[in-house]
């Protein structure tokens, strides 16, 4: 891709619950931002996951995306496959172009 760079984006849907352990893991890994997205509904594996606040916040599902170089995503995706593994939730990663890499360094 002519004038872009090639990084590594994960999203990652879980618990609201999780959202904050996610958010450090994704800092901590040297991403320099993400981006949040409350309220979450669809269908999967666990049955459907409406977007509307039931009691609170944390019993609704969280969409957290992300995007660093791929340098540093292996141990990210490493990390959130450990949390996941003992609770629902999905990750996906794909490679992805962005035309400022400055910003995701």
């Amino acid at each position: 891709m002519n004038g872009l760079t090639k990084m590594t984006r994960l999203e990652i849907i879980a618990p609201a619950r999780q959202a904050p352990d996610l958010r450090e893991l994704i800092t901590s890994a040297g991403a320099t931002g993400f981006t949040s997205v409350s309220g979450v509904s669809g269908i999967g594996h666990h049955g459907q996951h409406s977007g509307a606040l039931l009691f609170n916040e944390y019993d609704t599902l969280t969409m957290i995306i992300t995007v660093l170089p791929a340098a540093k995503a292996d141990e990210l995706v490493q990390a959130v496959h450990a949390m996941l593994s003992s609770s629902s939730g999905v990750m996906f990663v794909a490679d992805t172009y962005v035309s400022r890499p400055e910003y995701f360094q």
